[in-house]
C-alpha cells in the first residue's frame, strides 16, 4: 500500500458525502497540528475522496499545500461507495471504557486534550449523579451550590471502606502488609460531588484550598472561579435574581 502526496487542489470532496463532519474539523486540525498528518486520505483513481473528508477540511483550515493519500484504484465503484459508508459507520460502533479513558487522560499532562474533543465527560458524570449521587469517578465537574451547608457525613459513603479496614485489622498479616492495605482501603470510599460542592461553598478558605488539592472540587481558572468560588456563586445567583426581576 503506497502513500502518495497530493496537492489539495488535486483532491475533490465527494459531492454526495452523507456525513456531516463540520463539528469535527477543529479537533482534527488540532490533532494534525500536534501530531502531524498520520492518517492518509483515501481517494479513488480520479482524486475523489473515499475516506477523509474531515481531514481534507482540516488540512485546508491549516493552510497545508499537500497531504498524504492512498489511491484505492483496486476497488470497484460499488466497493468504493460501500467503503465510504462503512468507514464512517464502523467508528460509531465502538464505545469508550470510561475507567480506562480516565486513566489515559490522567497520564497526559502537557497536551490539552480538549482540543481533540475530550471535554464532554462532565455532562456524562452529571447524568450519572442524577441516578447515583455517590461515585468513584475522579473527573469531577463544577457544580453551582444552591442549598444549605450539608454535614460532612453526607458527603461520602465509606461503608465498604470500613468493612475492608475491619477485615484487614482482623487478619493475620504483618504490620507492614496491613499498613499497605489500610492505605489502599480508602480507594473504596465513594463521594457525593453535588453535596461536596455545596459544602465547599460554605467552607473556610483553608478547607477550600485543601479540598481543591484533594481534587474533590475542580476550579476552572479560565472562568475566574479560582478567585473565590463561593463569592462568585453568590454574584451569579444575585445576577440571576436581578435578571428575573427585570423580566
Amino acid at each position: 500500500m503506497d502513500i502518495v502526496w497530493k496537492r489539495l487542489d488535486e483532491i475533490t470532496p465527494y459531492e454526495n458525502n452523507p456525513r456531516d463532519n463540520d463539528q469535527a474539523v477543529d479537533a482534527v486540525a488540532s490533532s494534525i497540528k500536534e501530531f502531524g498528518f498520520k492518517v492518509p486520505i483515501v481517494i479513488d483513481a480520479q482524486g475523489v475522496i473515499v475516506a477523509g473528508h474531515t481531514r481534507h477540511k482540516a488540512a485546508k483550515k491549516l493552510g497545508l499545500e499537500k497531504v498524504p493519500c492512498i489511491v484505492a484504484d483496486d476497488l470497484s465503484d460499488e466497493q468504493i461507495r460501500a467503503f465510504r459508508l462503512a468507514d464512517n459507520k464502523t467508528a460509531e460502533l465502538a464505545d469508550w471504557n470510561e475507567d480506562l479513558l480516565a486513566q489515559e487522560l490522567a497520564e497526559i499532562e502537557d497536551i490539552d486534550m480538549t482540543l481533540f474533543g475530550f471535554g464532554d465527560e462532565e455532562s456524562d458524570l452529571a447524568d450519572e449523579l442524577e441516578d447515583n449521587p455517590y461515585t468513584t469517578a475522579t473527573n469531577v465537574p463544577q457544580y453551582e451550590p444552591t442549598g444549605a451547608k450539608p454535614s460532612l457525613s453526607q458527603l461520602y459513603d465509606a461503608d465498604k471502606t470500613d468493612d475492608l479496614i475491619a477485615e484487614i485489622e482482623a487478619s493475620g498479616l504483618s504490620k507492614e502488609e496491613k499498613g499497605f492495605l489500610l492505605r489502599a482501603a480508602g480507594r473504596h470510599t465513594v463521594f457525593n460531588y453535588g453535596l461536596i460542592a455545596e459544602y465547599y461553598a460554605h467552607a473556610s478558605p483553608e478547607m477550600q484550598e485543601l479540598m481543591e488539592k484533594s481534587a474533590l472540587v475542580i476550579i476552572d481558572v479560565d472562568n475566574a472561579i479560582a478567585n473565590g468560588y463561593a463569592t462568585l456563586m453568590g454574584e451569579v445567583l444575585d445576577a440571576m435574581g436581578e435578571a428575573g426581576d427585570d423580566a
